[in-house]
C-alpha cells in the first residue's frame, strides 16, 4: 500500500524526519519523474507540518517546566492532545 501525504500521525518524530530526508535526497537527485516527485514533494510537506507539530509539543512541554516560591524548578502536568 502507497504512503499517503496524511498517514504520519502515528510516526515518531525520529521517523518521520528520517523519511523526509530520504525524500528531500530523491528530489534533490533529480532522478524521479515528475509525477512521482509532486507525490514525493505532497508526502515532504505533509511530513514537514507533521514534525513541526512535534517539535511545537515537545517545546510546549518543556516550558512547562517552572521554579517554584522557593527557587526550585518544578514541573506541571503536561496535557498531550
Amino acid at each position: 500500500m502507497a504512503k499517503t501525504p496524511n498517514d504520519t500521525a502515528s510516526l515518531s518524530f525520529e521517523k518521520a524526519l528520517a523519511e523526509l530526508e530520504t525524500i528531500v535526497q530523491k528530489l534533490e537527485s533529480g532522478s524521479v519523474e515528475l509525477e512521482e516527485s509532486i507525490a514525493l514533494y505532497e508526502r515532504g510537506a505533509a511530513l514537514k507540518a507533521h514534525c513541526e507539530a512535534r517539535l511545537k509539543s515537545a517545546q510546549e512541554r518543556i516550558e512547562k517546566i517552572v521554579v517554584s516560591a522557593d527557587g526550585q524548578p518544578k514541573t506541571e502536568p503536561a496535557t498531550f492532545d
